[in-house]
Protein backbone atom coordinates (compact mmCIF):
# COMPACT_ATOMS: atom_id res chain seq x y z
CA UNK A 1 0.00 0.00 0.00
CA UNK A 2 1.25 3.47 -0.83
CA UNK A 3 0.61 6.55 1.27
CA UNK A 4 2.01 10.06 1.00
CA UNK A 5 4.19 12.01 3.43
CA UNK A 6 2.41 15.30 4.24
CA UNK A 7 5.67 17.20 4.71
CA UNK A 8 7.60 16.13 1.63
CA UNK A 9 4.91 14.88 -0.76
CA UNK A 10 6.92 11.68 -1.31
CA UNK A 11 5.14 8.34 -1.60
CA UNK A 12 5.77 5.81 1.16
CA UNK A 13 5.35 2.06 0.71
CA UNK A 14 3.77 0.68 3.88
CA UNK A 15 5.44 -2.59 4.88
CA UNK A 16 3.14 -3.60 7.76
CA UNK A 17 -0.57 -3.03 7.05
CA UNK A 18 -1.59 -4.45 10.44
CA UNK A 19 0.48 -1.79 12.24
CA UNK A 20 -1.09 0.87 10.01
CA UNK A 21 -4.64 0.01 11.03
CA UNK A 22 -3.73 -0.60 14.70
CA UNK A 23 -4.63 2.64 16.54
CA UNK A 24 -2.18 1.88 19.37
CA UNK A 25 0.82 2.00 17.00
CA UNK A 26 2.10 5.56 16.48
CA UNK A 27 4.85 4.64 14.01
CA UNK A 28 4.98 2.17 11.17
CA UNK A 29 7.69 0.69 8.95
CA UNK A 30 7.77 2.16 5.48
CA UNK A 31 10.09 2.76 2.53
CA UNK A 32 10.23 6.11 0.81
CA UNK A 33 9.68 5.83 -2.92
CA UNK A 34 12.22 8.48 -3.92
CA UNK A 35 14.75 7.94 -6.65
CA UNK A 36 15.27 4.83 -8.72
CA UNK A 37 16.69 2.57 -6.02
CA UNK A 38 14.60 1.11 -3.24
CA UNK A 39 15.12 2.96 0.02
CA UNK A 40 15.72 1.09 3.30
CA UNK A 41 12.75 0.76 5.66
CA UNK A 42 12.41 3.35 8.37
CA UNK A 43 9.99 4.17 11.20
CA UNK A 44 7.49 6.81 10.11
CA UNK A 45 4.97 8.55 12.37
CA UNK A 46 1.42 7.83 11.23
CA UNK A 47 0.40 11.46 11.78
CA UNK A 48 2.73 12.43 8.89
CA UNK A 49 0.85 10.25 6.41
CA UNK A 50 -2.17 10.82 4.18
CA UNK A 51 -3.64 8.96 1.24
CA UNK A 52 -2.17 9.99 -2.15
CA UNK A 53 -5.44 11.84 -2.82
CA UNK A 54 -4.68 14.11 0.17
CA UNK A 55 -7.37 12.55 2.37
CA UNK A 56 -6.39 11.97 6.02
CA UNK A 57 -6.12 8.48 7.46
CA UNK A 58 -9.28 7.23 9.20
CA UNK A 59 -9.45 8.32 12.82
CA UNK A 60 -9.85 4.70 13.97
CA UNK A 61 -6.34 4.00 12.57
CA UNK A 62 -4.61 6.74 14.58
CA UNK A 63 -6.66 7.33 17.75
CA UNK A 64 -7.05 4.42 20.19
CA UNK A 65 -9.87 6.30 21.95
CA UNK A 66 -11.78 7.11 18.77
CA UNK A 67 -15.03 5.77 20.20
CA UNK A 68 -15.02 7.96 23.32
CA UNK A 69 -13.45 11.25 22.21
CA UNK A 70 -14.95 13.79 19.85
Amino acid sequence: MLLQDKQTGELVEILDIEALVNPVETKIQGSLQAGQEEQPPEAIAKDRLVFPSGENLPRCWIDANYRTSL
